[in-house]
């Protein structure tokens, strides 16, 4: 199983697309607070595009909570990270759990210094500090389950059908 987990997210819209890209994919989401807004707020409706119902969440109280209830292959996006994100077979593992921090100051050091091997980055030029994070989480889940070969995935449209552009 795919989870995506936000340590300390601080922005409601990037949440909500977070959200709806988890609905997108049957990707587990974990929310670990304090988070800076609140989860009834408009503008993580909105920006989930109603799609939050369809979304599996859980918020935890710390990252202690977090781990102690979730085993499996943790894998942290940074910055710091000197292994590219695409560098890891995400086919081998069951549970596989894509971590990312805070939009300000990321995860922790103190988190990260215990998972140095598992740390990684999303490759780009020296003109910027980071992405944002509703577009790295995009780009972590998509590698995955390329690489799991999007099982579970629709590959074609399911509202107007397979053929609409040959109509």
């Amino acid at each position: 199983m795919l989870n995506v987990v936000l340590y300390a997210p601080e922005i409601p819209q990037n949440t909500g697309n977070i959200m709806r890209t988890c609905a997108a994919t049957n990707t587990r989401l974990h929310l670990i607070k304090p988070l800076g807004f609140s989860l009834d707020e408009k503008v993580v409706k909105r920006s989930g595009a109603n799609y939050i119902n369809e979304c599996d969440y859980t918020v935890y109280e710390n990252f202690n909570e977090f781990k102690e209830k979730n085993k499996g292959k943790y894998y942290f996006l940074t910055r710091y990270g000197h292994k590219p994100h695409s560098s890891f077979d995400y086919k081998k593992e069951d549970n596989i759990y894509l971590i990312f921090g805070r939009e300000s100051t990321g995860i922790p050091k103190e988190i990260l210094k215990e998972h140095l091997d598992t740390c990684l980055r999303i490759p780009m030029t020296d003109k910027v500090r980071a992405l944002n994070l509703s577009n790295c989480v995009a780009i972590m889940i998509y590698e995955a389950l390329r690489q799991q070969e999007y099982t579970g995935l629709s590959r074609d449209e399911p509202f107007k059908g397979k053929n609409y552009l040959e109509e």
